[in-house]
């Protein structure tokens, strides 16, 4: 007996694979930013233009993703995989958008292990950062109007919000606004740090397996939690560790394959393999097991009570991002034209792909830097 709004068993499963394949290769190749425009980007991809599930369910699995460990955007790959085509769907959907990143993540690395310099980036960076500030501020509003069902979702929403400025940890305040949430649908009814390692690739597997096991949070977390353990220890400079936050800003793909990035500076291209594979490997497990548990969450009421404040909560979270964003990189009466632009563009022309939103803020920025 199949769960109601499962994924229907079909008979076209390889064109559903190849379908999942074209997406992600697309994506992974386009999706510049950090995780919340990957997330716009796929949920333009996914939900309004090839409507493979609705904004509902798309919600569930952005809040799912906050619950555990790895990277947002992958895991939200990984998701959107196996709802479309099962297991294989997933595998796909995962190395379809992760390798593009790693194999250009991995040639800046060779450059920059060989010859001690990244390319000059910056004018193009500085148009990225402020359009994409505009599509997570779409984003959030689409978003937003699905997750917010009721003044007291609302109430949680604006709780979220106020604990994330006050840096709350993130995973605090997701299950503390559900257990919350379903507390109030109850009512209505009557880290420890890691060892040193050696520079070797075995010993760079490790680090990032246990990074990808055990590490909430985007990617700005995952390098200060490296700042902790690589440069402290001697392991890796700052300089380096800096370049490589600098890479996965102007790469697309998710933030994480600067691992690869981090791995080939410390055990050449092995440990780049080690890396990669150690800092996804735990996202693909977490996703594979969690995925089918989606729907008997909502079968429950109180767990989809909790799920909903989850929802909201997450909604949240990408707001701290965003004005955290806003604070780094609006800094000029031209970043605020790009920001201001992004944001008009894409909330109006929901139909137009986000990577040309991205790539004109790169242009637009070029052109500005030079006045």
């Amino acid at each position: 007996m199949s769960l109601p709004n499962s994924r229907p068993k079909s008979p076209d499963q390889a064109l559903r694979i190849k379908e999942v394949a074209r997406v992600f290769l697309k994506l992974g190749f386009t999706a510049f930013g950090g995780p919340a425009v990957h997330i716009a980007m796929m949920e333009e991809e996914i939900v309004r233009k090839r409507r493979w599930m609705d904004h509902a369910h798309f919600l569930d699995l952005l809040g799912t993703t906050n619950l555990i460990p790895g990277p947002n955007s992958t895991e939200m790959a990984l998701h959107c995989g196996q709802e479309r085509a099962g297991l294989k769907g997933l595998l796909v959907a995962g190395a379809c958008f992760i390798l593009p990143a790693v194999f250009i993540t991995c040639v800046f690395a060779w450059a920059y292990h060989s010859y001690g310099s990244l390319p000059q980036v910056r004018p193009y960076v500085y148009g990225i950062q402020p359009a994409i500030i505009g599509v997570i501020v779409a984003l959030m509003i689409r978003l937003g109007k699905k997750a917010v069902k009721n003044w007291l979702l609302a109430l949680i929403g604006v709780l979220a919000v106020v604990l994330a400025l006050l840096e709350v940890n993130e995973v605090i305040v997701l299950f503390g606004c559900g257990i919350l949430g379903m507390i109030l649908y109850w009512a209505g009814q009557k880290r420890n740090a890691l060892p040193a390692i050696a520079p070797s690739a075995w010993a760079v597997f490790w680090l990032f397996l246990k990074i990808g096991a055990i590490l909430y949070g985007s990617g700005y977390v995952l390098f200060a939690f490296l700042d902790n353990e690589l440069v402290k220890n001697g392991l890796l400079s700052r300089q380096v560790l800096t370049d490589a936050i600098a890479v996965g800003q102007f790469t697309p793909g998710p933030v994480f394959s600067s691992a690869s990035f981090i791995g080939w500076q410390i055990a050449g291209w092995r440990g780049a393999i080690a890396g990669t594979v150690g800092i996804f490997l735990p996202s693909f497990l977490f996703v594979g097991l969690l995925n089918p548990l989606v729907f008997r969450l909502r079968k429950s009421k109180i767990l989809s009570a909790f799920l909903d404040a989850v929802n909201v909560a997450a909604i949240a979270l990408i707001l701290n991002v965003c004005l955290a964003l806003t604070q780094t990189v609006v800094t000029g009466w031209q970043s605020v034209c790009i920001a201001v632009l992004g944001f008009v563009v894409s909330y109006l022309l929901p139909k137009l792909n986000t990577a040309w939103i991205i790539l004109g803020g790169a242009l637009i920025g070029y052109i500005l830097s030079l006045v």
